[in-house]
């Protein structure tokens, strides 16, 4: 066999590479759903070397030893199906929607911080006041309520005021 019919010749059935991308995929949606918002909402060079590398670890289980081109593509094609799938149930059902991305989570009201939010979070009054000063914020009791967006950004609401919301919550706090 010549190297071009290698590239196009399946080295395991299509329907092996079908199931064992599907179960990757929802493996890690739901590892990554585990994460949590603001982990996902600040990636760092240390997390994108985990994705990368997650990625690399999860691509031999999806097409086993098969090498092929065809077998490359037909992977990338049902995850990016499975994607649209997945995208589609979540804008017909809520339930879905909140399982899959979250909901936000409330950090401060009225200016009191509610600490077990924080703490579930992961985040610390440091990192909370970081972000009030990013929204322009001096003082708590300034803040009518902050929320961690399922994105991983915080909204502010400043005490008859109106939402800001920056888009890189928090991301550089890793790095100081």
């Amino acid at each position: 066999m010549s190297g071009d019919e290698d590239m196009m010749t399946l080295a395991v059935t299509a329907w092996d590479i079908v199931v064992r991308t599907a179960v990757i995929y929802l493996v890690l949606l739901v590892g990554l759903r585990l994460a949590g918002k603001r982990e996902i909402g600040q990636m760092t060079v240390f997390d994108l070397i985990v994705l990368l590398l997650l990625a690399n670890a999860v691509q031999n289980a999806m097409v086993g030893p098969d090498t092929s081109l065809i077998g490359g593509i037909l992977a990338a094609v049902v995850l990016l199906v499975l994607n649209v799938i997945v995208s589609q149930l979540r804008m017909r059902w809520p339930q879905l929607r909140h399982l899959v991305e979250g909901t936000p989570t409330l950090l401060v009201l009225r200016g009191e911080v509610i600490a077990d939010h924080l703490r579930h979070e992961g985040i610390d009054q440091e990192m909370l006041e970081a972000a009030l000063r990013e929204h322009g914020v001096k003082d708590l009791g300034d803040v009518e309520m902050a929320v961690l967006e399922i994105d991983g950004s915080i909204s502010v609401v400043p005490v008859g005021g109106m939402t800001k919301r920056v888009k890189r919550p928090m991301k550089f706090l890793r790095h100081q």
